[in-house]
């Protein structure tokens, strides 16, 4: 499935305006936003996925159109996934890229599997 073209260009707008330099990268069957080397927020098809403080992942699916991402039948706590539908206006994206800043900024980098 490809990224949805109108989400991914207000990901864009939403990192631009944060002033945050980023890298995209075709993952998780979209494409994912980089920031300091590390997964942000990814766009899919109908969908923005966030990776977020694991604190705060109980609280954030109290949020209509957020579940946490499952892949191959693992929940992945830290990850959600949140319908392009709740995402209609800007104070909603930016609540959602917010949260997935907050927690770039102070999130261990991933572990790279040695080739």
């Amino acid at each position: 499935m490809a990224a949805d073209p109108i989400l991914l260009d207000r990901v864009r707008t939403a990192l631009h305006r944060e002033s945050v330099p980023f890298e995209e990268k075709k993952m998780f069957g979209g494409t994912a936003f980089m920031v300091r080397g590390k997964m942000c927020v990814a766009v899919g098809q109908e969908r923005l996925m966030c990776r977020i403080d694991p604190a705060v992942h109980d609280q954030a699916l109290q949020h209509e159109g957020c579940r946490t991402v499952v892949m191959r039948g693992r929940n992945y706590i830290g990850y959600v996934h949140v319908d392009t539908q709740v995402l209609s206006q800007e104070r909603q994206m930016n609540y959602w890229i917010g949260l997935a800043l907050d927690y770039n900024r102070v999130a261990p980098e991933s572990k790279r599997k040695k080739s």
